[in-house]
């Protein structure tokens, strides 16, 4: 349903992926900052178990606000969880509310990084 997500994520500028075996994540790194998490948690994870889902990090007051507007999203998998949030992606989020997310989760990532790594991503012809 979101064949167009790796792709978006990996095209971030300064985005880095690599795949932690262990776990079983498709994990996106800007500089070394996880921004996002693509995985499929096992049954034994009771409402996460065996659905496709993306953790991204979110403000908590924000994080609050969408668990309650949308059904699929829930606090992060595996993550601090007040916040990040996991979205469930065999649910009916909208495609444009996920890149929003996205977004939100990989600006909350480099606002981490000194500025001047800031300004060699150029990030704010990105995000507009």
């Amino acid at each position: 349903m979101y064949d167009w997500l790796d792709g978006y994520l990996r095209a971030m500028p300064g985005a880095e992926h690599d795949y932690k075996i262990e776990w079983r994540w498709d994990r996106y790194k800007v500089r070394g900052k996880l921004f996002a998490v693509l995985c499929c948690p096992g049954p034994e994870y009771k409402v996460y178990g065996g659905h496709p889902l993306v953790n991204l990090k979110c403000d908590p007051r924000l994080a609050e606000g969408l668990r309650a507007q949308y059904p699929e999203i829930l606090p992060g998998f595996y993550c601090d969880k007040r916040t990040w949030i996991a979205v469930l992606l065999d649910g009916a989020m909208p495609g444009g509310a996920l890149r929003e997310l996205c977004g939100l989760s990989y600006r909350l990532a480099v606002e981490r990084l000194p500025k001047y790594v800031q300004r060699e991503l150029d990030i704010e012809r990105f995000l507009i």
